[in-house]
């Protein structure tokens, strides 16, 4: 036994070394293992803590920490007299995390439901996406509704203030100030423009979350109060702006117009007064309006202006001293053919009212096309080219509102064989209101081109001024001469021409008519018209001047004349009974309502001419041969110094069938004496009712021919007259 035991233990110790070594490697193996574990947990220690501990820091901040923004009070903007155009008001918004709520989403939709009265699947599907971590339920409303709601019972529902913009004066100005966004930034108009110095600077603050779900302010971080926007001054006159907007709805819907605008501006200094869009935006509830509609037409669109673009053709002539007011030209009795060289037409150029030998003042006044086409043969292509950039067309004005564009003003190296004529009248050339509006401005200030602006200054909330708007000349155009001499046309135009339904009672207006053919599909119209009148009033002192422009109107007429100018007086008879910035000098009223009137004697005999001028204070001066005043100048109405000389044109007395006359206005007369008038010329009349006339066909100055049947309209009782181009 003894030595059995021996044996096995002797045989155990000689274990083969192989085996030994097969467990070594065993050991070693678990423990490298063990090993990598240990440097693997470790590795990954050091990067959750050091290299990745922000990422992590952030991820258990979200847990318990929610940053909230403090929205800051968007800047006011208010009118030239700080009339407050546009305010804020504050209102909340209801948000919510979907997974919060979790259970209680239905519970929450029908508690919305019942508040804001809508279908409870509106917001039922706004808890619907899974991925969602907020969702808005309402936005800008009542904060009186919060307490409807009762958010306490609702984990997951927040309250987030929300300013919203208020516009006490309605939709006056809407496109003007522009729209906002429901994150309160600007969307278009002056909001867009001025975002930037408008929307302030929100603030912040951190809420932290309990274990029962709480939020409450966070006190290791500090509060970031908002810095509230700046506020903005404007020209504008809010006053100006709604009698604008309503005399400009009053004209669209009495000449069953499409739309329309008005532009207002202080010639001396280049401030905006008024723009006036029609139809009307309304910045509080943008939702229901047409995106067309949104867009301030004054600088964003662009037209064929027609004869109110006439300004730069008579300024290139008048500078050039290439015509004066009372040089003659043939106007062809309505109808000119432009012919080549070779002989072959060109371009037929027409005019609305019939007239032969005329003046130029003349016709400015009559608006005649053929005149001016003749008139800009003489002046030429690069100087009208010249003129019209002088005054401002084909570039940007660079007014503070966005999406203007700069108009269509080709060199004459790539002008047609027709431009210069049909330019010289308003045609082939494109213009923003803004620029027609600034070339009368011009002519106001005696010449100097100013650059309009609309903000007048920028006020921070510690009232620091921090941009601040100053007149600014751009360039003379023309000279203070000139300038004169055109004023005087337009005075014309108003007095005796196609602007007679602009004239006001008490002060003088000068101004000008167009009427310019729509392009439709490519081709012009025969029936949509741009009817338009810029003007400026007190004449011998401008405080304003004023573009009217009326799209296609339908009724009442499509001139100039009788759609737009008729706006132009209403809005100028209630601003000048009303506001005090005129700067109307009494006494030069006075003086020029003193001088005498020119009194009308064409169609009279050579002797009764006479008679009557001499006994006014006038020095007849006869030229050709005949017994019959065919033509007088200064025209009749003229307010010149006594013993000035009036040249009469004298003719044969008419037959029938024989060479034209001008028409006499015989309107303010009693019939007998415009039968008297009128059966010296042989003119067939027909009478309408009874008293004096009050309206005439054909027009004053007409050319007529012996044999001619003239209707006059007669009323018992004086009214205002009414006529237009």
């Amino acid at each position: 036994m003894i030595r059995i035991g021996r044996t096995a233990q002797s045989k155990a110790k000689e274990a083969p070394p192989s085996s030994i070594q097969e467990g070594n490697r065993r050991v070693l193996a678990v423990k490298a293992t063990l090993l990598l574990f240990f440097v693997l947990v470790a590795l990954r220690l050091v990067q959750i803590q050091v290299v990745d501990s922000g990422k992590y820091r952030d991820l258990a901040r979200r847990q318990y920490e929610k940053p909230q923004e403090i929205p800051a009070q968007r800047g006011t903007i208010f009118d030239r007299a700080g009339h407050p155009l546009v305010t804020n008001a504050r209102f909340i918004s209801f948000g919510a995390d979907p997974a919060m709520v979790g259970e209680r989403s239905g519970d929450v939709a029908e508690r919305f439901a019942s508040v804001f009265n809508r279908p409870r699947v509106f917001y039922v599907e706004k808890f619907s996406g899974a991925s969602r971590h907020f969702v808005w339920l309402e936005r800008g409303v009542n904060p009186a509704t919060e307490g409807r709601i009762n958010i306490a019972e609702f984990p997951g529902v927040i309250t987030i203030p929300a300013p919203m913009r208020l516009y006490p004066y309605g939709r006056v100005a809407g496109q003007l100030l522009g729209l906002t966004g429901v994150d309160n930034d600007g969307l278009s108009g002056l909001e867009l423009e001025l975002d930037s110095l408008l929307r302030g600077q929100n603030g912040r603050l951190i809420l932290q979350r309990d274990g029962l779900n709480r939020q409450r302010q966070s006190v290791d971080y500090p509060r970031v109060d908002p810095v509230d926007g700046d506020a903005v001054n404007l020209t504008i006159d809010v006053e100006y702006q709604s009698i604008a907007e309503e005399e400009l709805r009053k004209g669209i819907e009495r000449n069953k117009a499409e739309s329309g605008l008005v532009a207002m501006m202080d010639p001396a200094t280049g401030e905006v007064l008024a723009m006036a869009n029609y139809p009307q935006m309304n910045p509080a509830d943008p939702s229901g309006t047409d995106p067309l509609t949104v867009r301030n037409r004054v600088v964003t669109d662009m037209f064929e202006p027609g004869s109110v673009f006439k300004v730069v053709t008579a300024s290139a002539a008048l500078e050039g001293k290439k015509v004066d007011l009372a040089q003659k030209f043939n106007a062809e009795q309505g109808s000119y053919t432009v012919r080549l060289p070779n002989g072959k037409k060109r371009n037929t150029i027409t005019d609305t009212h019939k007239h032969g030998i005329i003046s130029f003042l003349e016709a400015m006044e009559v608006s005649s096309n053929i005149v001016m086409a003749k008139v800009s043969d003489i002046v030429g292509a690069d100087a009208l080219f010249t003129m019209a950039r002088a005054f401002g067309f084909g570039t940007a004005t660079g007014i503070e509102l966005p999406g203007e564009v700069r108009g269509e003003l080709k060199h004459p190296t790539q002008w047609s064989s027709t431009t210069l004529n049909s330019m010289a009248y308003g045609y082939e050339v494109g213009v923003t209101p803004l620029q027609i509006l600034s070339a009368y401005s011009a002519v106001a200030n005696h010449g100097i081109l100013m650059k309009p602006f609309v903000v007048r200054n920028v006020v921070a909330p510690d009232n620091t001024v921090v941009a601040e708007h100053r007149p600014e000349p751009i360039r003379r155009v023309i000279s203070r001469n000139t300038a004169a001499l055109l004023t005087q046309m337009f005075r014309g135009v108003v007095e005796r021409g196609t602007g007679l339904t602009a004239r006001l009672s008490g002060v003088t207006v000068a101004g000008k008519t167009g009427t310019a053919k729509r392009v439709i599909d490519g081709k012009y119209s025969r029936n949509d018209y741009t009817a338009s009148f810029a003007g400026y009033f007190p004449a011998q002192d401008p405080a304003v001047v004023c573009l009217v422009m009326i799209e296609n109107p339908r009724d009442r007429g499509y001139t100039g004349g009788l759609a737009a100018a008729p706006v132009f007086k209403a809005i100028a008879e209630r601003i000048y009974a009303t506001s005090g910035r005129f700067r109307v000098h009494p006494t030069d009223v006075q003086t020029e309502n003193a001088l005498p009137a020119v009194p009308d004697v064409t169609a009279l005999t050579l002797e009764a001419a006479r008679s009557l001028l001499s006994a006014a204070g006038f020095v007849p001066s006869v030229r050709g041969s005949g017994i019959i005043v065919v033509r007088q100048s200064p025209s009749p109405g003229t307010r010149v110094p006594g013993r000035t000389p009036v040249e009469l044109t004298m003719s044969d007395e008419p037959s029938r069938g024989g060479g034209p006359v001008a028409m006499p206005d015989v309107r303010g007369e009693s019939i007998r004496r415009a039968l008297t008038r009128l059966a010296v010329l042989r003119l067939d009349v027909v009478i309408q009712g009874s008293g004096v006339v009050i309206a005439q066909d054909p027009q004053p100055r007409e050319q007529v021919r012996g044999g001619t049947r003239v209707l006059i309209r007669c009323e018992p009782r004086n009214l205002s007259l009414v006529t237009a181009n």
